[in-house]
Order: structure tokens, then sequence, then C-alpha cells
């Protein structure tokens, strides 16, 4: 692997439903697919010296689903936060977005994970969960306001989810579409960006690295 890798990955894992419904499955079987996924993304991460993983969990536009989809998918998230907590071996996870729409007992969950895994080395997992850039950039804005601070670009990027966080040098999507579906919009203004017609559970390791293969080829230009 070429050592041109970047520090922070931004992937948007899109597909699950289409892959379940591709397989004979109801959606949440892809979703669980797509967790598997995840965890395989963040393993090949550590392997190849990649810094920062942000992962497009749940967007907030997707609380508009069935109820039904819903209440499956914050199951799903209960029992992955609790499969975190009693994990050894993980990096440092910090969730972004709108927690506030979520049940007490996710926030819950969210602030012990964060608490607990806050000291560990290795790949960083950033998860945005109820998560848009338009909503993180309102909220951002009303902070500024109430806080009366001058803005300026550093300043309001001390006011996103992502303070702290380094901006993705790469963006993948999957899943066929191409566009960022309001996923770090801030964020991404020089990012690469790389789209694949691979739905999110059937996303492998050898097309990850072609991609990382390909980012090492780019000439990057930070302006006109």
């Amino acid at each position: 692997m070429n050592k041109n890798v970047p520090k922070c990955v931004g992937i948007i894992m899109d597909g699950n439903r289409r892959y379940a419904k591709s397989k004979g499955h109801i959606g949440i079987w892809g979703h669980k697919q797509g967790y598997e996924t995840l965890k395989d993304f963040l393993d090949w991460s550590k392997d190849l010296k990649i810094e920062t993983v942000i992962a497009y969990c749940f967007s907030s536009e997707n609380w508009n689903r069935s109820k039904s989809e819903v209440s499956l998918i914050l199951s799903l998230f209960r029992s992955g936060l609790e499969e975190i907590l009693n994990e050894k071996n993980i990096g440092k996870v910090i969730f972004i977005g709108d927690r506030n729409r979520f049940p007490k007992d996710i926030v819950e969950r969210m602030e012990k994970v964060e608490e607990k895994t806050k000291r560990n080395k290795g790949v960083t997992a950033v998860l945005a969960l109820s998560y848009g850039g338009r909503d993180e950039i309102v909220r951002a804005a009303q902070r500024v306001v109430r806080d009366g601070v001058t803005i300026s670009e550093t300043n309001f990027s001390n006011y996103l989810d992502t303070k702290d966080i380094r901006d993705p040098d790469m963006i993948i999507r999957t899943g066929e579409e191409m566009r960022l579906s309001n996923f770090l919009l801030w964020q991404s203004a020089y990012s690469e960006l790389f789209f694949t017609k691979t739905f999110w559970p059937a996303f492998t390791r050898v097309e990850f690295e072609s991609m990382l293969q390909e980012y090492a080829k780019r000439k990057r230009n930070f302006g006109v």
C-alpha cells in the first residue's frame, strides 16, 4: 500500500436495505450486515494506518422512516453500544449529531462509550447519529449567537460537532448514489470523493485499498 494514505476517511454507508432485498431479507437484516462491515472497515483502517473514520450511521432525515423500522434500528444501536462497552480491543469512539432526539437510555450508553474509550489508542471512530450537515451548521450558528463571538472560519469550526476532529481527506459513498446527502457539508470542502455501486454490506477491503491507491495518485489543490 502507498504510504500516502489519508489521515481521516468519511464513509456514507448506503445500500443496506437494497442489499437485504437482493438477498431476500427484510431491511433490518441489511442494517445488521452493515454494522458488521463497519467493524471490518475499522479493522482495515487500523491496518492501513488511517487515524480517524467518520461514519454516517443514521441521518437526521432517517427519523422520517416508518416507526417500526426506526424502532428496530434503535434496538440495533442499543446492542451495538453494549457490544462496544464490553469490547476491550477498540479505539476511541466519538458521537456527533443531535443526540437529544434519542431515548434517554441510548444517550446514556453513548456517554458511557465516550467516557470508557476516550484514552484508547488506534483508529478513532466518529459515529454520526441523528446527524445532518445543515442541522449541524444551524446548531453551531445558534451557539455562536448565544456566545456573541466574532465569526471567522476557525471560530465557527470550533462550534461544529466535529470540533477537534480532522476534516476528512477522502469521503467514500457506497450504494450507487453520487451525492453527499447532507454529510459533513462544512468539513468536506476539500475532500476527495469516491463513489461505488457496491452496497455497503458487500464493500470489501480489496475495493477500499483500490480507492486508497487512486487517492494516492490525486493531486490535492486547496483552492482554485
